[in-house]
């Protein structure tokens, strides 16, 4: 039986991995989460392979608590998330550096084999190239939230070095799924389509994305688990279509027969890079299908009963 401790398992990504991992009769689980974006109502069903802890991990004491249990595989997911909630509270975003610390610090004094954890393509900051590279592409950190990755990505590689704790980094890029809050830009948009109301975009939309649904996801960072692929390494997770801001937009309105207008405003003073572009082909090697495209992504969210 492998025990393993899912921080951030409420949320959209860590909730939908907690789905996948109980897949596997082999695998139980401890789910903590301090609940300030994530929700209750995304875990699974009640089970006795899996239990939920209120903990906020940026708190010596909560993790040292959690940490009673002994876990073979630690996936770390806790932050704090979103553009415009992390501009507005920077303070509470570099309080994250601790939750990092205090995860690895009780998993090399007990029996953790592995830690996964949840990077950024915000590390890159305006990237120098496009598409980003694992190794290649420069680190050009500017907001604190990337600033925090950033950080974190080098306590990984140095706990390693020095602990033997072995890692893997997942740089998600921009992930979406029937279960993120609406303060995302799919979903916040995906709403007001829905509801025939105005669309706002920052700036003229021209900012350039791509878009990975949350199933493709989950995928591949569990075939980096199950398959001992990417340790000690840095994978970037993500699309590889790239979207203007204002074609999502279109797109949604479009596949919601929505009379939205786009309505534009000045653009963000930081924090809204103008492109982003995984290189994902060590994603794409652990894959043994096509990403899910875009459209057929939005589809499914329409369809879903958070959206209905």
């Amino acid at each position: 039986m492998r025990r393993i401790l899912v921080t951030g398992g409420a949320g959209n990504i860590g909730s939908a991995l907690v789905s996948g991992l109980l897949k596997d009769p082999e695998n139980q689980g401890t789910i903590a989460d301090n609940l300030i974006t994530g929700n209750l109502n995304k875990l699974p069903e009640p089970s006795n392979r899996w239990r939920f802890v209120e903990c906020d991990v940026n708190e010596p004491n909560e993790v040292n608590s959690l940490f009673r249990e002994n876990f073979d595989y630690v996936f770390h997911y806790a932050a704090l998330v979103g553009v415009e909630r992390t501009q507005t509270n920077p303070l509470m975003v570099l309080q994250d550096i601790e939750g990092i610390k205090n995860i690895l610090n009780n998993s090399k004094q007990s029996s953790v084999k592995r830690v996964f954890f949840s990077s950024s393509s915000e590390v890159n900051g305006e990237p120098v190239e496009i598409p980003q590279h694992e190794e290649r592409t420069p680190l050009n950190s500017r907001v604190p939230y990337a600033v925090v990755k950033n950080v974190a990505e080098s306590f990984f590689k140095t706990y390693q070095q020095v602990f033997d704790l072995d890692f893997t980094i997942f740089r998600f890029f921009n992930t979406y799924g029937p279960d993120q809050s609406e303060d995302f830009v799919i979903s916040k948009f995906l709403k007001a389509a829905k509801n025939n109301e105005d669309i706002t975009i920052y700036g003229d939309g021209s900012q350039s994305r791509t878009f990975c649904f949350v199933d493709d996801n989950v995928e591949a960072c569990l075939k980096a688990f199950y398959e001992d692929e990417y340790v000690n390494d840095i994978i970037n997770v993500g699309g590889d279509k790239i979207y203007t801001i204002k074609e999502l937009a279109e797109l949604i309105i479009d596949l919601c027969n929505s009379s939205s207008k786009l309505v534009y405003l000045p653009p963000l003073d930081d924090g809204d890079m103008t492109r982003r572009q995984p290189d994902n082909s060590k994603m794409k090697a652990l894959l043994d299908h096509p990403l899910i495209s875009l459209e057929e992504g939005v589809r499914r969210m329409i369809d879903h009963p958070n959206f209905n």
